[in-house]
């Protein structure tokens, strides 16, 4: 039941997110509220039970690929921010949703407590091996990987072509 509750809750902040990304203006707040999918996708990833890849989506892409994102955006000189007062969506949904989050994880902490008997689960025990993953990752798909990461490159690389023109 508690996961059927987390799904739905995460699964509703990640639709929500990908609507606010279309809908905002200013490029760093869709990169913001792209970095909220990704965190809501990797939650979403480890109730599925795939705790390497939700791992690997918050390294690479919540971290590495937004890092760069912000970067290539901050490149292009997105030009000053409008300041527009306090938003009203923290305190009516960001509060009481971080408090039920909170109650979440501290109930399901409690619960993994009394199930085990406070005993803790060996490491390996439950997680899923990583060899199988990079097995599939560097040899089956080892070219759709690189042309991938040859992708973003060239991508980045445009993004500077284009910032320098402005500068002429």
């Amino acid at each position: 039941m508690l996961h059927l509750v987390l799904f739905l809750i995460f699964g509703g902040v990640c639709v929500a997110a990908a609507v606010n990304l279309l809908l905002q203006k200013h490029p760093i707040n869709s990169a913001l509220s792209l970095i909220v999918v990704m965190g809501s996708l990797a939650v979403l990833y480890l109730l599925l039970g795939a705790e390497f890849v939700a791992a690997i989506q918050v390294i690479v892409y919540a971290g590495a690929v937004m890092v760069l994102f912000v970067f290539v955006i901050m490149l292009l000189n997105a030009g000053e921010e409008e300041h527009t007062g306090t938003s009203r969506v923290a305190l009516f949904a960001g509060i009481p949703g971080l408090l039920t989050l909170a109650a979440l994880v501290v109930y399901a902490l409690l619960e993994n407590e009394q199930q085990t008997g406070g005993a803790q689960i060996a490491l390996g025990g439950t997680l899923g091996a990583v060899s199988p993953i990079a097995h599939l990752l560097f040899r089956d798909f080892l070219l759709p990987f690189e042309v991938t990461s040859v992708l973003i490159l060239v991508a980045i690389m445009g993004a500077v072509v284009l910032a320098r023109k402005g500068e002429d």
